[in-house]
């Protein structure tokens, strides 16, 4: 008889797993918030209109983040959910971190959908491994823990985002809130293992 998935790994471990996975969701919505308190000064900096910084706020990133995201799911469940979302982090990481070094509106418009393309692949994973690493009884409160990164992620990325721009401008924002995703996803790349799949009746 095969072990369930997280008989494979302690509580401890499963615990390490959920700060990772948490913290990469945190970044997940920090870099996708911060456009929103930036686009005053990049209109003013690119001279554009309201309909640009709407598209580079709305569309640029949405339409590629809601159309990739079934499947890089697919993905995931086909090859390893460890490295899609490895992969994936350090996309919209070093994505939103190049955004800060834009040279004009469609530079920037090209690295956000970059930044859409890159986490679109960031819950999916983390939604299967944490059902993997937890058992049933304890699973809803794993899932519950990596639902409330988003909220704090809006608020350390529109407070924190304003300090920052307000004191070394918005380039610096996209390069303070990006690069340590990168870092993240290197800890994850290494330290995460992909749980093994129990195969199935035939």
């Amino acid at each position: 008889m095969h072990k369930s998935p997280h008989e494979h790994f302690s509580a401890q471990y499963r615990n390490y797993v959920l700060a990772l996975l948490t913290l990469g969701y945190l970044f997940n919505f920090v870099d996708r918030q911060v456009m929103t308190i930036l686009l005053e000064p990049i209109k003013n900096e690119f001279g554009v209109t309201d309909t640009h910084m709407g598209f580079l706020s709305g569309l640029a990133f949405a339409l590629f983040y809601a159309t990739l995201g079934v499947p890089v799911a697919r993905l995931a469940d086909n090859w390893s959910r460890r490295n899609v979302l490895a992969i994936s982090m350090t996309i919209w990481s070093a994505v939103t971190a190049l955004c800060g070094m834009a040279g004009n509106f469609w530079q920037l418009a090209a690295l956000r959908i970059g930044v859409g393309v890159g986490e679109a692949g960031g819950v999916p994973p983390s939604q299967s491994l944490l059902a993997d690493y937890f058992p049933p009884e304890k699973r809803s409160l794993a899932l519950g823990v990596l639902a409330a990164a988003p909220n704090v992620g809006i608020l350390v990325g529109l407070f924190g985002g304003a300090i920052i721009a307000e004191a070394y401008g918005w380039r610096a924002v996209f390069v303070v809130f990006g690069a340590p995703g990168v870092l993240l996803a290197i800890l994850l790349f290494f330290t995460v293992k992909e749980p093994p799949k129990i195969p199935r009746p035939t």
